[in-house]
């Protein structure tokens, strides 16, 4: 059995889990903001990387990612938002690396991907975009580790949450339940301390928060309100 099967146990309950990006980090300290947000309880690091092609905007590539390795304990959460993924998921796989994320609207052969994933012995991971129906993945969902709600569209930090996103989230809850699958759902975009437990009770089971964590005074802090609200 393949290390990233050993996760799938069916009906098992998941621990909610914050995973702040580092889009909205102090890029001239990274090792330190990831340092604040680790002090603060957060239980992964979310790596936006973006290639300029399939969302307006180019982030960072794997330098940045693997310049992370050793530098925190956190394990590390990376999302990519690029086209022709397959020729780039190696360059991410490193000691942290627990998830790597690909976009659905991004993948040609999309189980074909989701294969080169798991042959690295990384957890799996597929992201929809807002207007992407849940249908997508009916053929696929029992090979995912990870399904990623986007509650914005791609591309840019600090955009605001799109209410049909949590219906979203819900409708997928249902359908991992019905099919007694124990893949996590995963929301990126506009979370905050203030939709945090409603995305938990609709069924998300990690958040990603960007601007909202690294864009507080007190970085650690912010993140220690994030944890305390969501470890229940």
């Amino acid at each position: 059995m393949s290390a990233w099967k050993s996760i799938k146990h069916k009906g098992e309950q998941q621990m909610p889990r914050l995973a702040p990006s580092i889009l909205s980090a102090d890029f001239s300290a990274l090792a330190d903001s990831v340092a604040k947000i680790e002090a603060g309880g957060a239980d992964l690091v979310h790596c936006d990387v973006m290639d300029g092609h399939f969302v307006p905007n180019i982030t960072f590539g794997a330098p940045i990612v693997k310049s992370l390795v050793g530098k925190t304990s956190l394990p590390l959460d990376v999302h990519l938002m690029i086209e022709r993924p397959d020729e780039r998921i190696p360059d991410f796989v490193t000691p942290q690396t627990e998830f790597i994320v690909v976009h659905q609207e991004a993948c040609v052969h999309l189980h074909r991907t989701v294969q080169l994933i798991h042959s690295f012995g990384i957890k799996a991971g597929v992201a929809l975009n807002p207007a992407t129906p849940l249908g997508a993945l009916d053929y696929i969902l029992d090979d995912l580790d990870l399904v990623l709600i986007m509650s914005v569209n791609p591309g840019f930090g600090g955009q605001k949450f799109i209410p049909v996103a949590m219906e979203k989230i819900a409708q997928l809850s249902e359908m991992r339940e019905e099919s007694g699958l124990n893949f996590a759902i995963e929301v990126d975009g506009g979370v905050n301390l203030d939709n945090a437990m409603s995305l938990i009770a609709n069924g998300a089971d990690i958040l990603v928060a960007g601007s909202a964590v690294f864009g507080a005074e007190d970085v650690t802090a912010r993140t220690r309100e994030f944890t305390k609200l969501i470890h229940f």
